[in-house]
């Protein structure tokens, strides 16, 4: 659809002990705003073919904007943003070796005292509102967030009101920033660390620094944090992916390169990108390149406010920053709706800034007896059964797990183990097979699902699953959940059955992490079991309505404008087998009401 520019070049680098001949891709170049428009309203565009999935020319205008990039001429100045705000534009700064990178600082002109800032920190363009004629988030209306935001970051016309500076930087590589990008790497978590502790010597500076920002935004917070830059006071990530192998290049051990190369292909910068697509060809297997990409969880000791959308790709991520860092101060609050509406609405605005006034400001207003965990548990469409509901752990301490057996024979599902053996089958290709279960009481499933399953190929020596949980109203219809007002197929999870094997060491009960160090293809008729890691999930079944276990060799969803597919590897029949030694089930989170008297429950 659009044009990548595909020269590369391999660098010799010591990653993890180990030397790699990295690749790296050329970044792309900018491209004028009035070139954007012109592409936007001609067509450059297969005929019929929409990015955004809608008519809507400003969306799609929008979207080309990001995918192509954009950078503001090079123009270092102090300029008023307007009339509170006191702009420094691209402002130099030296990292540890010698490589120069720019920021953009935002502060309010009225301070009288010194201030602390919140650092935006990813590879998007530190400026994009100059660059179309309307700078909107998808779900947010048109107006809410200020030009001066970087993408999926702090808003200056907010924050700066509140008594804040922002910085908006151009990372190594980025826009006019000297260096190749180095993604997600050590090397982009040090130069964080560089420039955290330059910001702190700033004479307008309280030497506080925060970060905040959710997708990339987030996801840099937990590499810079695990260096522990004497100055970042604390972080507020707001989703973002951990395990960049696990959870978007290999999900299950699939390879899904096409989201990757789009974000890879969106980047300006006057050098190279550090590109994951080339290296996970090259190294289709769990090494110290990818592992060297996996936050540091146990090396995070500052103040995290995190947050998780129950429907979105950054889920795990957030929910193994929440679990595994070892701040003695952290947050979570999971919630429904898309990140990006759930960044700007106010009410959480104003949550943040309390975060913020106590950990960057020093002031003293009670934030501590925030809950330290705050869940929306979702019922259908956009109602929810219960919002920000505090709890003290997650995944919850009072967690019951139950199985429930798939019975191949008649598409259903019980709490009771199965004496006789069926099979059912699905073309692996087009196919979709379901297990339903009727509840007949209300149960609320809350946190981790896995799905332990016996299956066999025929006519073929691998498969690709994916699976989804859904809920059905007492006539069996589909009561979906809502984001961005699009249904959403439910909690997910995905394997590729070669790469079965666990990490015993990352694995629980409740979690099966795949080792992905090794291929095991099928022979003809060799019936294997495998452990299929479900994301966790926060949903009411009442009573009478039905839980359905959806099975297919494709991604079940239509009609959402993020570019995700995978490199599947489906062909002939996939055999499931349930009932006697094969104890195929699915595993559920059943969170028992914390009262009841009589008829009264109280969850």
């Amino acid at each position: 659809m659009i044009e990548v520019n595909a020269e590369r070049i391999t660098k010799k680098e010591k990653i993890g002990g180990v030397e790699f001949e990295t690749v790296y891709r050329k970044a792309r170049i900018p491209v004028p705003p009035d070139t954007l428009r012109k592409i936007a309203a001609s067509s450059t565009l297969a005929e019929g073919e929409k990015i955004s999935g809608t008519e809507d020319k400003e969306t799609d205008f929008a979207i080309l904007g990001a995918a192509f990039g954009y950078c503001p001429e090079f123009n270092p100045r102090t300029v008023m943003a307007n009339d509170y705000i006191v702009c420094d534009q691209d402002v130099a700064v030296t990292l540890r070796d010698g490589t120069i990178i720019y920021t953009d600082i935002y502060r309010p002109v009225n301070a009288t005292e010194k201030i602390p800032c919140i650092v935006s920190w990813s590879y998007f363009g530190k400026r994009p509102g100059e660059g179309m004629d309307e700078w909107q988030v998808i779900g947010v209306p048109p107006g809410t967030v200020s030009r001066m935001a970087k993408f999926e970051s702090s808003d200056p016309a907010y924050w700066c009101r509140q008594g804040y500076a922002v910085a908006n930087v151009d990372p190594r590589g980025c826009g006019h920033s000297q260096g190749d990008i180095n993604m997600f790497g050590t090397q982009d978590a040090q130069d964080g660390y560089d420039f955290i502790e330059w910001l702190a010597t700033q004479e307008w500076c309280n030497g506080r620094i925060g970060m905040y920002g959710n997708s990339g935004v987030g996801m840099t917070q937990y590499r810079i944090a695990a260096e522990q830059p004497p100055h970042l006071a604390c972080i507020a990530p707001w989703e973002g992916t951990g395990d960049l192998y696990r959870e978007s290049i290999f999900g299950g051990g699939i390879p899904a390169l096409g989201f990757e190369n789009f974000i890879e292909s969106s980047l300006v910068g006057p050098g190279y990108i550090s590109d994951n697509v080339a290296m996970a060809e090259k190294y289709p297997f769990m090494n110290e390149y990818w592992a060297d990409k996996i936050p540091k969880w146990e090396k995070i000791k500052v103040p995290t406010y995190v947050t998780a959308c129950w429907q979105h790709m950054h889920l795990r991520g957030s929910m193994e920053c929440f679990r595994k860092i070892r701040a003695t101060k952290k947050w979570l609050r999971a919630h429904r709706e898309f990140e990006w509406p759930d960044a700007y609405c106010n009410k959480y605005l104003e949550d943040l800034k309390r975060f913020f006034d106590r950990y960057l400001k020093d002031i003293n207003n009670g934030w501590e007896l925030t809950p330290r965990v705050r869940i929306e548990v979702m019922d259908a469409y956009d109602y929810d059964f219960q919002t920000d509901r505090p709890e003290k752990e997650f995944p919850l301490a009072r967690t019951q797990y139950k199985k429930l057996y798939l019975d191949a024979s008649n598409a259903s599902m019980s709490f009771e183990p199965l004496t006789n053996e069926s099979t059912v089958s699905y073309d692996g290709e087009k196919g979709i097979t379901t297990f339903d279960m009727k509840f007949e009481k209300d149960t609320e499933l809350t946190g981790y699902l896995k799905l332990h399953m016996w299956v066999e190929a025929e006519g073929h020596n691998d498969m690709d699953i994916f699976v989804n949980i859904q809920k059905l109203d007492e006539q069996g219809n589909w009561l979906p959940t809502s984001v961005l007002g699009e249904p959403h197929p439910g909690a997910w999870g995905k394997i590729r059955v070669s790469r079965r094997a666990l990490d015993q060491k990352l694995s629980k009960d409740f979690q099966p992490v795949q080792a992905h160090t090794k291929d095991e293809k099928l022979s003809p008729g060799e019936i294997v079991p495998i452990d299929i890691e479900i994301y966790p999930t926060s949903r009411i079944w009442h009573k009478g309505q039905q839980i359905r276990l959806q099975i297919a060799g494709h991604y079940v969803r239509e009609g959402w404008f993020e570019p995700f597919f995978w490199d599947i590897d489906n062909k002939g029949e996939h055999v499931i087998h349930g009932g006697g030694k094969y104890d195929s089930y699915l595993q559920i989170p059943v969170i028992p009401p914390k009262y009841v008297a009589g008829d009264y429950v109280y969850r």
